[in-house]
């Protein structure tokens, strides 16, 4: 049998008890008990990660499905996951890896580096499931993918501390996170989840020079008003207006029977973020000119989209708007 990989940041309590301090919960656990993400547990009073160096989905992903529209547009990003979630989501849009009935297979370490290789794409992106739960396995990859030239990113909740996230950010370019809900109490009351911690990861990666996108799906008869994206938009501009932000239609799954956000709402919440954000894009939905990235200052088209298919029109070699001269946003 393979021997477990023991987890980084815990503390051990009394009676055989150990406390994980990767994220926020903190849980708690006595022997044989799983925290909250479904893959990290005690055995023996140490803390384990289960799921190290074992993944349920390989793809190679246009970089505009993660989505990151700043970084290299129009190029392929292998994307990895694996399961569990330090979310509870119930309207979560891949729950089938999240609940962890789908196969896992191994992949070590050393054989990922090769994979990423081989892949023919600018890097990685640990995506589909939550990948800040797998943090083991990303540190054990992630600078080795960095030192052989290939990029590194994360789609991600958010929901880390800061201690272990300062040591995981140094080697990622670029990241999305999902901003769920602009407020704490929804967060925590139907995803198990917070904000704060959220907003700060953001603010720590964007300090250390990552270029950090943001998604919110749209909640249909939650948080699919206009107050709702005006004040995350307000929160994300706090930290840099320059902050891109996808508003995601949704459509039922997992418990949630709700229809699919109207088209309406998310046009009155694409219109309320842009009072605050220079760059705002609709998802899930095709609204001709809302995956467009326009330059700020004079409107010229910098990169057009029609789904994923994606031209640079405006943007010069040195990486600026050819039509006013500023520095473009974005990383090609």
């Amino acid at each position: 049998m393979k021997a477990l990989k023991k987890a980084a940041f815990q503390v051990s309590l009394e009676n055989h008890k150990v406390r994980c301090t990767l994220c926020p919960h903190g849980c708690e656990l006595s022997e044989g008990e799983t925290g909250k993400c479904r893959v990290r547990g005690n055995r023996g009073g140490v803390l384990y990660a289960f799921t190290y160096g074992k993944v349920a989905a390989v793809a190679a992903d246009p970089i505009e499905k993660k989505p990151l529209y700043h970084f290299k547009p129009g190029s392929q990003i292998l994307s990895i996951g694996g399961i569990g979630c330090n979310f509870n989501c119930p309207f979560c849009q891949n729950w089938h890896l999240v609940e962890g009935t789908v196969p896992l297979e191994d992949l070590p370490p050393e054989k990922l580096v090769q994979l990423v290789e081989n892949s023919g794409t600018i890097g990685i992106s640990y995506t589909y499931n939550e990948p800040l739960i797998w943090f083991e396995y990303i540190m054990d990859t992630a600078p080795s993918i960095k030192e052989k030239g290939f990029d590194v990113t994360l789609v991600t909740n958010g929901f880390i501390n800061p201690k272990p996230f300062k040591e995981l950010v140094p080697f990622v370019d670029a990241m999305n996170v999902d901003v769920k809900s602009a407020h704490e109490e929804y967060l925590k009351r139907v995803c198990d989840g917070g904000l704060k911690p959220v907003l700060r990861t953001i603010e720590i990666a964007m300090n250390h020079e990552v270029l950090v996108e943001a998604t919110h799906l749209m909640v249909t008869d939650e948080t699919d008003s206009e107050e709702e994206t005006r004040t995350l938009a307000r929160l994300l501009s706090s930290i840099s207006d320059k902050i891109p932000l996808h508003i995601s239609r949704y459509f039922p799954q997992r418990l949630y029977t709700h229809p699919p956000t109207p088209p309406e709402r998310l046009l009155r919440g694409y219109e309320a973020a842009r009072e605050f954000l220079h760059y705002v894009y609709l998802g899930n939905i095709f609204i001709d000119g809302t995956e467009d990235t326009l330059c700020p200052q004079c409107k010229n088209i910098l990169v057009h989209r029609v789904g994923y298919s994606v031209r640079i029109t405006g943007i010069t070699t040195d990486g600026r708007c050819a039509s006013c001269n500023r520095k473009a946003d974005v990383v090609i």
